[in-house]
């Protein structure tokens, strides 16, 4: 785990309880250094200063997503404005405000460690694979692939599509989003949950104006649409 903040006090306390919660850790002040550690250390969580240094937060959080698919929590100071959602434009997937609780932060963090990292060795099974239309969601693997060609995610993204997918047809607000991917716990802006919708549009060349797949439902949040959902033999015929 890296803990990048230019502030050595407050980086020094989020570390000790990191530490506290069994994780193992590294402490770095600035962006160029932050990047060459995480290139090193392959660490599963980043937590990132926006005001940083050498290279900003942003910049930090953009090379980190060319090479690394590690969780990113952005420490900014406003919890509303384009801070945080440049943040998450940016690849973060998540954010906290300061001052915030070192308890809550290690409280997120063991949340997202407990959504799986490594690709399994074993064959998926029927409730790991889902087929809705031309795509296919390999819970086991974490892939997913869209018309036989497959589409390269994130770890959130994948989650987002993956409890939209457990609910197919159905309209899902943003809170029952949250609740699947980050937990019941978390607390901030639920635009959180359109920013990573729309990096899954980009993705899946699904615009918002004309969707083939995700689909806006005013008032109350997203519907995954793309057909009747399959078992993986009917998939395949």
């Amino acid at each position: 785990m890296l803990v990048v903040d230019d502030e050595k006090p407050l980086a020094e306390v989020v570390a000790r309880f990191l530490l506290r919660g069994g994780y193992e850790v590294t402490v770095v002040h600035d962006g160029p250094t932050a990047l060459e550690r995480s290139r090193r250390l392959d660490p599963d969580v980043v937590i990132l200063d926006l005001g940083l240094p050498g290279l900003d937060g942003l910049d930090v959080c953009r090379g980190l997503r060319e090479f690394s698919d590690c969780y990113i929590v952005m420490l900014t100071a406003r919890a509303e404005g384009p801070d945080t959602l440049a943040g998450l434009r940016a690849g973060a997937d998540d954010y906290m405000t300061k001052p915030f609780s070192p308890h809550e932060l290690v409280a997120r963090v063991q949340v997202m460690l407990r959504r799986p990292r490594q690709v399994a060795k074993e064959p998926p099974t029927g409730t790991q694979l889902k087929v809705l239309g031309q795509m296919r969601i390999d819970g086991s693997a974490r892939e997913m692939h869209l018309d036989g060609d497959r589409v390269v995610l994130t770890r959130t993204e994948f989650d987002v599509l993956q409890v939209l997918a457990a609910r197919a047809g159905e309209a899902m607000t943003r809170r029952q989003i949250i609740d699947g991917v980050w937990g019941e716990t978390w607390v901030g802006d639920e635009q959180l949950v359109d920013v990573h919708v729309a990096h899954l549009r980009r993705k899946l060349g699904d615009p918002a104006s004309s969707p083939r797949f995700i689909h806006t439902v005013r008032g109350v949040g997203y519907r995954l649409d793309v057909g009747q959902a399959t078992s993986p033999e009917e998939g395949r015929r």
